[in-house]
């Protein structure tokens, strides 16, 4: 029975050991987006996004000679929750990268965490910028990338002279209409002529707000909504428009966070007109997105859609793979340096570009909602380059990022100053 123990135990040390060496063998990439809650109807697709890509370059024959492996885990449209799971991420899973977050509400709460461990986050969402940490690479647009050329749209193209700035109540909202509300006074709108309001998440009911928008108008002076609502609440915002009426000649509406995914879950035929501003649209005509849109159907299957920060996260996915490669190792630090400079084709036509802010070339396309749930492109911009700091906010403007440069991303012009200094670099 000794001996028979003994060679039971044995049996499975080896089997231990094997199971190690095979865990040790591959390379953990981490994926952190909702699941489930509000955020889920924008977030999951991006999680399938990654897999997706994961399998793809599996199939090449991997990374470094290994296997990438995907850790999921669901931070449930919560943002402390966030804050968590990336710590679990980090220092259990010992993921060599993390692909995550929508919300800034949710890569504020999980940037300290980077920070701290010294992780590697791609976030590939439009946000308002205002950030520039040597942890996070953005893939997704700044203002100068969307809503800035979104608002110029409404000025130059559709003679807007009033202007609602609906936004769910969070830091991207906030702060991008603090931005435009600035750009706006600085173009000569009068500041009683920008309708501001902000409402929870998953908010429902938009009857007073539409109402309130409408009578806006009601001297005659042509009206639009920008609108950096987010997450499901879109569903009743758009249900409550095309219930009271309104029409995209009556009152256009250009959308930051609203794509073919969200677009796929309504009756868009209300809709056709209003507008969306991304880098990317899935009617995009390229041979680079009709592969993307192919592999996407393939893996995800026939119905499912494509959208912009899945694009995103496409470029951020092969940005790093690029970097691992050129580096030679995941370690961070040797891969956030060999980041700098590197291109990938984006699925418009043209290149994406890492600049020393951390940030991507991009070009800026808008698009009008078709009945179809898809988007006719109206315009589409050469490539902007993301600025991290507006120069339509005064305490702003005197800000640069300058990672590999200045080992800086909050870098004051005036003072010569860094608040971020790192001794990383």
């Amino acid at each position: 029975m000794k001996t028979l123990k003994s060679l039971l135990l044995g049996a499975g040390l080896g089997l231990s050991i094997s199971g190690a060496a095979v865990a040790q063998d591959t390379i953990k990439v981490g994926v952190l987006h909702s699941l489930s809650g509000t955020m889920a109807i924008s977030e999951t697709t991006l999680k399938d996004t990654v897999l997706m890509m994961i399998d793809a370059q599996n199939k090449k024959g991997g990374l470094l000679g290994k296997q990438l492996e995907a850790v999921v885990v669901d931070p449930a449209s919560d943002w402390p929750l966030f804050a968590e799971k990336a710590r679990e991420l980090l220092t259990v899973s010992n993921v060599a990268v993390t692909f995550g977050c929508w919300t800034s509400v949710s890569r504020k709460s999980v940037l300290p965490v980077y920070e701290e461990l010294n992780g590697l986050l791609f976030y590939p969402v439009q946000y308002e910028g205002e950030e520039s940490s040597k942890n996070v690479f953005y893939t997704g647009a700044a203002p100068n990338q969307q809503a800035i050329p979104a608002t110029d749209y409404f000025l130059n193209e559709l003679g807007v002279q009033k202007f609602a700035l609906l936004g769910t109540d969070y830091v991207y909202p906030r702060t991008t209409n603090n931005i435009l509300e600035s750009y706006l006074l600085s173009k000569g709108i009068a500041k009683e002529d920008i309708f501001v309001n902000y409402t929870p998440f998953g908010h429902s009911d938009w009857s007073k707000i539409v109402a309130d928008v409408v009578a806006l108008g009601a001297d005659g002076k042509k009206v639009g909504v920008i609108s950096t609502i987010n997450g499901d609440a879109n569903i009743g915002f758009y249900k409550e428009l095309a219930a009271a009426g309104i029409s995209a000649d009556d009152i256009p509406v250009v959308a930051f966070s609203v794509g073919e995914e969200e677009l796929s879950g309504l009756d868009t035929s209300n809709l056709v007109g209003h507008l969306a501003a991304w880098n990317y649209f899935q009617s995009a005509d390229t041979p680079e997105n009709a592969a993307f849109i192919e592999q996407w159907k393939t893996f995800a299957g026939p119905d499912r859609v494509t959208n912009d920060p899945m694009e995103a996260t496409m470029i951020g996915f092969q940005m790093w793979v690029a970097a691992v490669e050129k580096a030679g190792t995941t370690d961070v630090d040797a891969v956030r340096a060999a980041m700098y400079g590197l291109e990938v084709p984006n699925l418009t036509g043209g290149m994406a570009k890492m600049l020393p802010n951390h940030h991507l070339t991009k070009p800026v396309l808008i698009g009008e909602i078709r009945a179809d749930g898809q988007f006719d492109i109206v315009s589409q911009t050469e490539p902007v380059a993301g600025d991290a700091w507006t120069d339509f906010l005064p305490e702003s403007a005197v800000l640069e990022s300058d990672w590999p440069g200045l080992g800086c991303g909050m870098y004051n012009k005036d003072t010569k100053t860094c608040v971020q200094l790192t001794s990383n670099y």
